[in-house]
């Protein structure tokens, strides 16, 4: 049946002659571990093809629904995580393996003529991989997506005479809002993902014309190997060893959840992904004017320098002892992308001295983190309580003008601070209370806050649906920010970050609860004379559901609480009803709490299988195509030594 079928197809199709051309290759100098590399980044594209149209039925690319969209699909859609994790540590991967294709290749001088445009495809194929890194790291619309669209915008922008139309090209606008994800999207999943397999194709092609290059010893190149079945046996070990990976990688190191996207956040320290760390670090390097070195001095050197090896190298020599100058160029390039990349993870982003205006074009250094100014702004702006009045990215009151973008809408730092000072100055009518009390440090460092705001507030979501609706699950409600009436907030719907959560519960919770929430704070004029501790937390709140645990603390950080007792002295504020801290932010603390009493709020609650036991079945896979591959391998190799004997 399966030869009828084959016969069938190719009778209608050239399925015979594209498979010999795929794979009746006689390999100069036979097969080799070394080459793997390629094989197994093109298996790994085609990985994130599959996983990526997976994602792609219950992702939302909007502002409002893009995280809490794939948290949908991690923690309810069976094998979500999977999917997700895959995807996620196969981009990594699939970076790994293009840097490791394209030393191997230089280091054996296989770009040396005939193989000139396998090697410049070859490095245009790792820009896009990295490019496709880039964009899809904005998707799921957290904080390091938010902070990594801010970089990449600001360091287009440093781009002389091109930079700021570039910019707003990214950005589809001045300010980042819901045009810039739906940009990114698009370059992602189509635009970048396109050109890659057009490249790949080419790159394939140019491969079967000239044949391999082989190893860089004349002596051993003479000597020939087929590729199939050797060297399609090491491919697919060592691919399904990588894939093997990635799901040991999923189950038990899962991508985190960093927290949805929040701008208000200056006490989250972002950092770019692994793959673009040097070139965070050297951004450090490069302050004020000189940023431009960094940001397109440096990524167009190295594209130009990773071009030239055909051109200016065109000695017949390709043992690397007598290409002596090749090699210290490899190593010193090597060495300073390592060094800066272990350099840029152990350091801290570094902030900016003065604020910047709304005619001037941010500096990238200063959207990798507020500057102390600003930090200490966002600060005041919770404790003298202005989101009572003023919102910004549609969270706090109504009563006042919303203040996002306000660093774009072109007020200068002096109008702000007179604002600030005598609010009648400028409208008579005006309700707003006088700052005046306020030092001038402090005046200066709201309005860095204020010119800092350079983001449009996000449209709201489109149905006002929970996440598990828009995701494609059952329509309900979501809960709402209602202020005093005892109604959770919107915060319950969303995942938080427990380390971020960390970080915020230091500074707002600590000093009542302990570090770590152990201590019994002394409450004098309460009941109970203590603060309660939250690890562990009272067992009228805990619950081992993740859903109902949140939305039983939930209601003490939205409204607040007041121990029993005839005057306590310290009582429990309505982060959520003074807009002290965003529902993000509270998100994260509840993720935190939670954490602390061994109850994870990502808990896949439809995981298929279970992950342990899908590890079990995973391995017992990969042994069986092992097994298959050295069956194939060893049954081909004894025929043709049949034929060969047959034959004399």
């Amino acid at each position: 049946m399966r030869s009828g079928l084959l016969r069938w197809i190719n009778e209608r199709w050239p399925l015979s002659p594209f498979a010999r051309l795929a794979l009746e290759e006689e390999m100069s100098g036979g097969s080799s571990y070394a080459y793997v590399f390629g094989s197994a980044a093109l298996i790994l594209f085609m990985l994130q093809v599959v996983t990526g149209i997976w994602q792609l039925f219950y992702y939302v690319p909007t502002l409002g629904q893009g995280y809490n969209s794939l948290n949908y699909l991690r923690t309810e859609v069976p094998f979500g995580w999977l999917v997700h994790g895959l995807h996620y540590w196969g981009a990594n991967a699939m970076v790994v393996c293009v840097m490791l294709h394209l030393s191997q290749v230089y280091i054996w001088g296989a770009y040396k003529r005939p193989h000139e445009l396998q090697w410049i495809t070859g490095v245009f194929l790792f820009l896009l991989t990295m490019a496709m890194s880039l964009t899809g790291g904005a998707l799921p619309w957290d904080k390091r997506s938010y902070w990594l669209v801010e970089v990449a915008s600001s360091a287009a922008g440093t781009i002389p005479v091109v930079g700021e139309t570039l910019k707003r090209i990214m950005l589809g606008g001045g300010v980042i809002g819901q045009l810039t994800l739906s940009r990114f999207f698009v370059l992602h999943v189509a635009v970048a993902s396109g050109l890659l397999l057009t490249l790949a194709a080419v790159h394939l092609v140019a491969l079967r014309k000239v044949g391999n290059a082989g190893p860089w010893d004349d002596g051993q190149r003479k000597n020939t190997g087929p590729f199939w079945p050797d060297q399609v046996f090491k491919d697919g070990l060592f691919s399904a060893f990588v894939i093997l990976l990635l799901v040991a990688l999923s189950i038990y190191a899962p991508p985190p959840f960093a927290g949805m996207a929040d701008p208000l956040d200056a006490s989250y320290i972002p950092k770019p992904e692994w793959n673009f760390l040097f070139l965070y670090q050297a951004l450090k390097y490069f302050p004020g004017k000189l940023e431009v070195i960094a940001t397109l001095g440096i990524p167009l050197i190295g594209t130009i320098v990773l071009l030239l090896p055909p051109f200016v190298d065109d000695s017949v020599e390709r043992r690397p002892r007598k290409r002596p100058a090749a090699m210290a160029g490899w190593v010193i390039a090597v060495t300073l992308f390592i060094t800066l990349t272990l350099a840029g993870a152990y350091s801290q982003p570094e902030g900016f001295a003065a604020p910047q205006t709304s005619q001037s074009t941010p500096s990238t250094s200063a959207a990798l983190s507020p500057s102390a100014d600003e930090k200490a702004g966002s600060g005041l702006f919770k404790s003298q309580e202005c989101a009572a009045c003023h919102s910004i990215g549609g969270i706090g009151g109504t009563f006042g003008p919303d203040l996002s973008g306000e660093g774009t809408k072109g007020r200068s730092g002096q109008w702000l601070a007179d604002q600030l000072h005598n609010p009648k100055a400028h409208n008579p009518s005006s309700e707003m209370p006088s700052f005046a009390a306020l030092s001038k440090e402090q005046i200066g460092q709201l309005v860095a806050f204020l010119l800092g705001l350079k983001e449009e507030a996000p449209a709201p979501a489109s149905t006002g649906l929970a996440p598990s609706a828009a995701a494609g699950g059952q329509t309900q409600s979501a809960p709402a920010v209602t202020g005093p009436h005892g109604e959770p907030g919107i915060a319950v719907t969303i995942i938080g970050s427990p380390d971020h959560g960390a970080v915020l519960f230091e500074d707002s919770c600590a000093s009542c609860h302990g570090p770590r929430g152990t201590e019994m704070v002394s409450n004098p004029g309460s009941t109970h004379g203590k603060v309660p501790p939250l690890n562990p937390i009272n067992r009228d709140l805990f619950s081992p559901d993740p859903k109902t645990f949140v939305g039983q603390i939930d209601l003490f950080l939205q409204h607040g609480s007041r121990p029993e007792g005839p005057n306590p002295r310290l009582s429990m504020p309505p982060f959520g009803d003074t807009h002290s801290l965003t529902q993000q932010q509270i998100a994260d603390i509840e993720a935190y709490i939670l954490n602390l009493n061994g109850v994870n709020r990502a808990t896949i609650h439809h995981p298929g299988i279970d992950p342990d036991l899908f590890f079990i079945i995973a391995a017992f896979a990969f042994s069986l195509i092992v097994i298959n591959l050295w069956g194939w391998w060893w049954f081909n190799r004894l025929g043709k030594r049949k034929g060969k004997e047959a034959g004399e």
